[in-house]
């Protein structure tokens, strides 16, 4: 399973995402 970068998560925390959403947008890389 791919692990989410500092970048990643750091642009996720600016626009509030939830995890839901960065799950989703990881599978769709």
């Amino acid at each position: 399973m791919k692990q989410i970068t500092f970048a990643d998560a750091e642009y996720a925390g600016k626009r509030k995402q939830t995890r839901k959403e960065l799950f989703l947008i990881e599978m769709d890389r």
